[in-house]
């Protein structure tokens, strides 16, 4: 059974006997299941009975119903309500709009809205550059997405994909300061998606595009680049393509071994690992074999060009055959691709000291216990195993040197810049095979990356 998690918590609110056994039984029972309690609160006591909310983690839907029904067969045990604590969390949504200035009586009106605002619109007419100094442009980033590709879950459309947009939202204030809001389109046509953003984007310092699927997400992506004047970064691809460019400077610096030399295998070539071969590249990689859902990418795969490009700049020794045959030798793999694709005697046929980013989610591409048992160094997407790749380490900090830069344009330098400030943060004091990315609650990876971009960008395109 998997581990239990967070995500399906629940409390139920249990009636059952006075007895100095009553907890201890309650317990047994959750465990005989292999639920997880977090939490036991008396919340009333009488002569006779108490009443108990018994929190848990459970591992899906299913397991918290066994949980229930676990504690429901002790004898003089009835279970009132259940509570899914995740719902419980979302209900009303995740954000709200705080005003930033007072608005107490009649003056504070005057400014801030008739008449003294008049002046202030005037003043941007006027010089249109003022926006970014006198409105909330300088600090908001759109989160756009169309639904079609929202992790793990697939095409769900736009007001499925609110929940995960909240969510990121919530992440950008939470630790890079910035105001982001959910922007989710019910459309799925690219001329429909462009034309909108670019019509939206002047109350935005920059977008961030999300879960939309490829190829679309590319061709989306260099339009809007071409036709606007702030940053249009899709978080799929670069902010990945970061984290795993940061965590494996790392893992090499553990196994010493070169990003020149090393032979790295990449498994899944949408936009995540279109990305990340691309950065890898950018940084000095000589010998990265790109795979398909059918093995490796043959020079002809023109099925897009984004395919194609891998197709030409990739596989410099010609290799053919599946994803188990690339392995062999391999140093490197790097899985951004579907679960349990391969298994532990794949992970064998790997080089010495190999290196394993298994990142399919929630289930990775091959089980890290198993692959542990054959690489040194094991990386997923998960929060329950070490070294976690997880592209909050990224964006926050990303959108926060780029609006402190006022940047107009991504760069790959400015990438590459991220992935090293997130690279360095892990001290080499600190540096091991269980850690090679500082945890996504370490206060300072996110004003490091934003001035590793904010530097970068004073380099290259900002205004």
């Amino acid at each position: 059974m998997p581990t239990p998690s967070p995500g399906y918590s629940i409390t139920l609110r249990v009636q059952a006997p006075v007895g100095t056994g009553t907890t201890s039984t309650l317990a047994t029972a959750i465990a005989s299941v292999q639920g997880a309690m977090t939490a036991l609160d008396v919340v009333e006591s009488h002569p006779n009975y108490m009443v108990i909310d018994i929190t848990c983690d459970a591992s899906d839907v299913q397991h918290a119903d066994q949980i229930s029904t676990a504690i429901a067969e002790v004898p003089g045990v009835t279970v009132g309500k259940v509570s899914d604590r995740t719902f419980l969390l979302h209900l009303g949504g995740k954000l709200e709009v705080v005003p930033t200035v007072p608005l107490k009586h009649r003056d504070d009106l005057s400014r801030a809205y008739t008449p003294g605002v008049a002046r202030v619109c005037t003043a941007i007419a006027d010089n249109p550059e003022d926006v970014r100094r006198l409105t909330i442009k300088r600090n908001t980033v759109a989160v756009v997405t169309d639904g079609s590709a929202v992790l793990g879950l697939g095409n769900i459309g736009a007001a499925a994909s609110i929940p995960v947009m909240e969510g990121k939202a919530a992440l950008f204030k939470q630790f890079a300061g910035v105001d982001a809001w959910p922007v989710c389109l019910d459309t799925q046509d690219p001329d429909a998606i462009v034309e909108i953003v670019r019509a939206l984007a002047p109350v935005y310092g920059g977008i961030n595009l999300e879960d939309i699927s490829a190829p679309r997400c590319f061709e989306i992506e260099a339009r809007l680049r071409a036709i606007l004047d702030i940053p249009v970064f899709h978080d799929d691809q670069h902010g990945t393509a970061i984290v795993v460019l940061a965590a494996l400077t790392n893992a090499l610096r553990v196994v010493d071994k070169s990003l020149a030399d090393a032979r790295i295998v990449v498994s899944g070539v949408g936009a995540a690992g279109h990305a990340i071969i691309r950065l890898l590249t950018a940084q000095g990689a000589t010998n990265i074999i790109g795979c398909g859902r059918k093995g490796i990418l043959s020079p002809d795969d023109t099925a897009d060009q984004f395919r194609a490009w891998i197709a030409e700049n990739t596989n410099p020794g010609a290799r053919t055959g599946t994803l188990r045959d690339a392995l062999v030798g391999a140093d490197v793999f790097v899985g951004v691709s579907a679960p349990n694709i391969l298994t532990g005697d794949d992970i064998a046929t790997m080089a010495d000291k190999s290196i394993v980013f298994a990142m399919a989610n929630p289930v990775p591409e091959v089980d890290p216990v198993a692959a542990g048992r054959h690489a040194t160094i094991v990386a997923t997407g998960r929060s329950d195993f070490p070294n976690q790749i997880n592209n909050v380490l990224a964006f926050p900090g990303v959108f926060r040197g780029l609006l402190d830069a006022h940047a107009v344009d991504i760069t790959d330098d400015m990438l590459i810049a991220a992935a090293r400030a997130i690279a360095d943060t892990v001290k080499p004091s600190e540096l091991n095979a269980t850690y090679i990315v500082p945890s996504v609650f370490d206060a300072a990876v996110a004003p490091a990356v934003a001035a590793a971009v904010r530097d970068a960008a004073g380099r290259g395109s900002a205004r």
